[in-house]
């Protein structure tokens, strides 16, 4: 493993998915180490990234996650600094980050995603609770793992909805709820592995049910006929190109009671934690956490 040199894994940050990174962190690490890769922690929150070459890296693999990891600003200051890192680039970083741009360019190209409207002060909630119909889910625009959303299931919650998202973040989306099912499909070096079927016990995917419940249920496969399978898979993969996306990441999606997928977001750098999701699809194709970590950082890139 002598030709990866000294790579740093990126992990903590001072986003508020800090907890899940240092976890993600935790796991790429000891898993590259156990395949012989002289990698170490680097926490950017603790030192500065020009700490990189000062301290004799070589690459990097990015477990960090929300901004300042995964919204394209850290990837632009590793291009400048001609510095070799995993997961999508610049640009595909940043509008994957940002839900509402990433929707937008969806329905530019014809993908299907849910009916949504973006929130502010000057709303009308009642007139949009009407428009989108109960349920409503609200989220930040621009952080992930679920945090600040909300589930509106009763008339006239959606402006408190909207004040805890902006807490996060100025730009908050209130989405069709869609009721047929909660999905993901992976990408790996241009490919879509396995989609999975997500179940979680509580409301909705939320923090816990994602990072520390044990009674979410995983379906791997997700139970489609293999002609179904492999038109959300190329959906998918669509969806995941159409961004500029590469290397690796994952595209979640929805399905309505009719079989028909919506597309919700973009992971850059998806979770690598005991209950992720990315792991779980390779080892549906055979593949060890250990071999998947190796995998992704065989694809690192500068610019």
């Amino acid at each position: 493993m002598k030709q990866f040199g000294k790579v740093a894994v990126l992990m903590g940050g001072s986003s508020a998915e800090r907890e899940v990174s240092l976890m993600s962190g935790t796991g790429v690490l000891a898993a590259l180490r156990s395949k012989g890769v002289d990698a170490h922690a680097f926490d950017p929150s603790e030192k500065p990234l020009d700490a990189l070459k000062s301290e004799g890296f070589s690459c990097a693999f990015i477990a960090l996650h929300g901004p300042f990891g995964e919204d394209g600003t850290l990837q632009g200051v590793l291009e400048n600094m001609g510095f070799p890192y995993t997961g999508p680039g610049v640009m595909a970083s940043a509008i994957c980050m940002d839900k509402w741009r990433t929707k937008l360019l969806w329905k530019g190209a014809g993908l299907p995603v849910p009916d949504f409207v973006m929130l502010d002060a000057e709303s009308d909630f009642d007139a949009i609770e009407r428009q989108l119909g109960l349920p409503i889910f609200v989220k930040p625009a621009t952080e992930g793992s679920s945090i600040g959303v909300t589930k509106v299931k009763t008339p006239g919650a959606l402006r408190a909805a909207w004040e805890e998202a902006a807490k996060y973040d100025p730009l908050v989306i209130a989405e069709r709820y869609i009721g047929g099912g909660e999905y993901t499909c992976a990408m790996l070096a241009g490919r879509a592995l396995p989609t999975i079927k997500i179940e979680p016990a509580t409301e909705f995917y939320d923090y816990d049910a994602k990072y520390f419940r044990d009674d979410t249920v995983y379906r791997c496969p997700a139970g489609f006929t293999p002609e179904k399978e492999a038109e959300l898979r190329e959906l998918c993969r669509i969806a995941f190109h159409v961004l500029g996306g590469r290397g690796w990441g994952r595209v979640d999606f929805l399905m309505d009671e009719d079989g028909n997928p919506y597309l919700l977001e973009v992971n850059t750098s998806p979770g690598m934690t005991s209950h992720s999701l990315v792991p779980m699809a390779a080892r549906a194709e055979g593949m060890s956490y250990e071999d998947l970590c190796l995998a992704i950082l065989e694809m690192a890139h500068v610019g």
